[in-house]
């Protein structure tokens, strides 16, 4: 009996446009104080070293605000800009104004940095700091909201009273971010994390859950799922509805999930090596237990690249322990023209690296702040709104949930990251060196499954394009119509869902998308179609979990996934 079709997304809705944005891991993100102060004196210093070019906007802006005063200002927010929707900043001459004026000065500034003589580089980060800034004096933030007043009304002044209390339990429990989730709504293992499985390996760095069969019959490969190292992998198991995980065994494939260990100081030396070799025990004990000499791989994300690098490391070896490699929305050619690398350069990224090793690792909550400052109005002022403003409990999603849950990265790992993100060793052969081998991405010849959202911001397709192509093998290149997260989180039944696949891969991505054929539904049907044809021959399902060398031991979903 096939499930439910899970509910549409309403893309109106500030946590699903939250759920766009997470962190998701880009463990790599440069976002300092002193760059934002660098950023914002250059910024200032405009306006003395540009004295004409300044008076120009200012007496641009000096007629647009008589417009407004005498109500013929055309001034309109964006079309998706959802902060507006009242109909008081439209009905209201008063609101109407006020918008208005915020328009104004906003479109202004931003009109001058382009004007100014600034590189390419400072301008954008100056349109980011000047972003930060008027995002942060929005009307919407303030006590004036419309609709904030129609609640404080409504409710006899409580909704100003439970705002209060949010705040000062935020500046307490949350480091004075207003939170996105409700935390005390979900228990993995509870309502999250739910499909029937067991640890049946463990060790310092990863637990491996099997999954219990759902069908008579399943595929004789096996399915190993890698995680990013930053968060939790019950993503890939969220709820019944959108678990990659129950999808799988729907499909017939033997599926095993890696939990990684939340490290500390004390394992602050573990690098990209100590997670291959990690990596290299969990095949085995997946071949042991199915009794399949190769393996099915899928990495997301910063996984993406740990699997990408183990699968080098068995090509120098001449090892065909993997039989076909999936990437979700991995980047591996870290060439980035995006927000996240905005503040990138090398004092950043060795600040950054320094900050880890004196502290031992770093921490996913520090690195999922950074990001929200990334993307404000989503991920912070949204939120500023809703708890504060509107009194309003912090909502109830699980996407967000997970985003939250955070786990740290150890200080050797994450320099790793950083130098590859630095040297981009990835695109050239045998720049990288792991486990004592040279990687080189063209030796990789196994098939490979690489999917990339075509509105994902963090890890953005034209990237995924670029990475795919480094590999020697067969690549089949898919793009969801979804953002980063919404990407994995794609069960079928969405009637809004799109996919485009092509079977060649040119040299341009343009070239790709042009002939690309455009499908309906979720690219996980596509996917399983795919998986299952290397997947093998069809054989009676297990009744029991493990063997006799790796016996099930506590149920999913295990141990490490509750350490923090």
């Amino acid at each position: 009996m096939s499930p439910t079709p899970p509910q549409e997304p309403n893309k109106d809705d500030p946590n699903q446009r939250a759920s766009h944005h997470t962190l998701a891991l880009n463990p790599v993100v440069g976002l300092r104080r002193k760059d934002l102060l660098t950023s914002a004196r250059m910024v200032m210093r405009l306006a003395w070293r540009h004295p004409v070019l300044s008076a120009k906007h200012v007496a641009q802006l000096g007629v647009e605000l008589k417009n407004v005063l005498l109500g013929n200002s055309q001034l309109v927010p964006e079309r998706d800009d959802r902060r507006f929707a009242d109909p008081a900043w439209r009905e209201n001459p008063l609101y109407r104004r006020y918008l208005q004026t915020y328009l104004a000065w906003r479109q202004e500034l931003h009109a001058w940095i382009d004007d100014s003589s600034l590189t390419a580089e400072d301008t954008n980060r100056a349109h980011f700091v000047v972003n930060l800034l008027t995002e942060a004096l929005a009307p919407t933030n303030s006590t004036m909201n419309p609709a904030a007043l129609k609640r404080f009304f409504e409710t006899g002044g409580k909704s100003a009273l439970d705002g209060l209390g949010h705040l000062a339990k935020d500046l307490v429990r949350n480091g004075g971010m207003p939170s996105q989730v409700n935390m005390d709504a979900f228990e993995v293992g509870t309502n999250l994390g739910v499909t029937p499985g067991a640890v049946v390996f463990r060790n310092d760095v990863l637990e491996i859950i099997q999954y219990g069969a759902s069908t008579e019959q399943v595929y004789e490969r096996p399915l190993l799922v890698v995680p990013p190292q930053i968060n939790k992998f019950y993503v890939f198991d969220l709820s019944p509805d959108k678990s990659l995980a129950a999808f799988c065994l729907r499909s017939q494939v033997q599926t095993f999930i890696i939990s990684w260990r939340n490290p500390t100081k004390a394992q602050r030396e573990w690098g990209l090596s100590t997670y291959i070799e990690a990596l290299k025990e969990a095949v085995e004990v997946v071949s042991a237990i199915t009794g399949c000499r190769d393996v099915n791989m899928l990495g997301a994300c910063s996984g993406g690249i740990t699997c990408s690098a183990l699968l080098g490391h068995y090509a120098a070896l001449g090892d065909p322990r993997v039989h076909s490699l999936t990437l979700l929305v991995s980047v591996l050619d870290t060439t980035m023209d995006t927000h996240v690398a905005l503040f990138v350069d090398e004092q950043t990224l060795e600040a950054a690296k320094r900050r880890s090793y004196q502290a031992g690792v770093l921490e996913g909550r520090d690195l999922a702040k950074v990001f929200a400052w990334m993307r404000p109005n989503d991920l912070i002022w949204n939120y500023w709104v809703n708890n504060y403003l509107l009194g309003n409990e912090p909502p109830v999603f699980d996407i967000l949930f997970w985003n939250n849950d955070t786990t740290r990265l150890p200080a050797a790992f994450h320099g790793d990251l950083i130098e590859m993100f630095k040297s981009n060793p990835l695109t050239r052969a045998d720049a990288l060196e792991v486990c004592g081998t040279p990687i080189n991405l063209k030796k990789v010849t196994c098939d490979i499954y690489s999917l990339a959202g075509i509105n994902d911001h963090i890890t953005p397709w034209l990237s995924c394009y670029r990475s795919a192509q480094l590999f020697g093998g067969k690549v089949e290149f898919v793009l969801s119509s979804s953002g980063h997260i919404q990407s994995i989180l794609n069960p079928p039944g969405n009637p809004k869902a799109r996919y485009q696949t092509h079977s060649e891969m040119p040299a341009k991505a343009a070239e790709w998308q042009e002939n690309a054929s455009k499908h309906t539904d979720s690219w996980w049907l596509h996917w399983a179609s795919w998986l299952g044809v290397r997947s093998g021959e069809l054989k009676a399902a297990s009744t029991t979990l493990g063997n006799t060398d790796y016996p099930a031991g506590e149920a999913a979903p295990g141990t490490y996934v509750h350490e923090r």
